[in-house]
């Protein structure tokens, strides 16, 4: 599955005026991506890393506040990284920071402007880490009154920024689905299916997986507008290429220098299956820690260019392969578009 190669007319249009609420919905053809500058087309993303984090905070939904950082100490710390991955190549990163966790719009937009990336920013609510991320209401609202709320953020923007969300990012909790989890997946669907945002769904092992899929298929939602985060997770491989083949895309997404030889490994058996059209790869690295001083120790964004394409290339993998990997596969994950299934 590749991304469409047309900009359509209403995208255009978008370029210089704001969103047109409701125009993903209403013309299926539609196809762009939603960076904190506004809509690109899908193959302008280029080389991208599915799954980063800028800034983060862990200090729980009823504290998480910009007033814990200082905006101005976060840039200066975040830019050189940025600044060296795009030295490297890489023309769009996604930031997956979700609300109440330490999403800032603001700042994204500040870095993409200083550093020449695509930033995308999210909207959702993470409710891993037994949902001491989730705000107050979350627990109270059904799940369409949390969709409503995300939906907003698409058509109005983000807390007041008008900065617009380029994807949905949930997390659950390991195993099966909770009530919570269950809400967040079932809101995260109505959202996408007013939106069409791709739902980034932080899961791990199989059995969370599992059943959002059956979420999914029960609220009409096709599986390729869903990301399995942190699939590594995982270890049965059959299991990813069992969604990858129901049309989900799988996230490798803690690569790391120490870990290269096993992320060669996922991709190269998603490849022997036939499903390389349906893999995702990045660090999970970052980040600016808020609490920590100076923002703790921050992990780059480099080991994809410096260790692993070097080493997809050493088991055999063709430009072309690679290409598919780091460019063409996160243009088709995030672009904008409607995916529900026919009746």
């Amino acid at each position: 599955m590749k991304p469409t190669p047309v900009f359509p007319a209403c995208v255009g249009l978008l370029l210089v005026a704001a969103i047109l609420p409701g125009c993903a919905t209403e013309d299926p053809g539609v196809v762009y991506v939603m960076t904190v500058n506004g809509p690109i087309a899908p193959e302008q993303m280029g080389t991208t890393l599915p799954h980063e984090h800028v800034l983060v905070d862990f200090a729980g939904a009823e504290l998480v506040s910009p007033d814990r950082y200082d905006r101005s100490e976060v840039f200066e710390t975040v830019l050189p990284y940025l600044q060296q991955v795009r030295a490297l190549g890489l023309e769009t990163l996604i930031e997956a920071t979700p609300a109440y966790l330490g999403r800032d719009p603001l700042l994204l937009k500040q870095l993409a402007d200083a550093s020449g990336l695509h930033l995308l920013a999210n909207t959702g609510y993470y409710g891993a880490r037994e949902s001491q991320h989730l705000p107050g209401h979350a627990f109270d609202e059904p799940a369409d009154s949390l969709a409503e709320r995300w939906i907003r953020e698409w058509t109005d923007g983000i807390d007041g920024t008008g900065i617009k969300p380029g994807f949905i990012k949930i997390g659950v909790n390991a195993g099966p689905l909770s009530d919570m989890d269950r809400k967040l997946i079932v809101a995260a669907s109505r959202t996408h299916l007013r939106t069409g945002l791709t739902i980034a769904a932080h899961t791990g092992p199989a059995p969370g997986a599992m059943d959002q899929l059956a979420v999914l298929e029960a609220e009409g939602v096709d599986p390729s507008a869903w990301i399995w985060v942190h699939a590594q997770a995982e270890e049965d491989s059959t299991i990813h290429a069992r969604a990858a083949s129901a049309g989900a895309w799988i996230s490798f997404d803690g690569l790391a220098p120490d870990n290269v030889e096993r992320y060669v490994a996922l991709v190269g058996f998603m490849k022997a299956e036939g499903l390389l059209n349906r893999v995702l790869v990045s660090h999970d690295a970052g980040w600016y820690h808020v609490g920590e001083a100076g923002g703790g120790a921050f992990r780059p964004y480099d080991t994809m260019f410096t260790d692993f394409l070097p080493a997809l290339e050493e088991a055999g993998f063709t430009d072309e392969q690679v290409r598919q990997l780091t460019v063409v596969n996160p243009a088709d994950a995030f672009a904008v578009r409607v995916r529900a299934r026919s009746p």
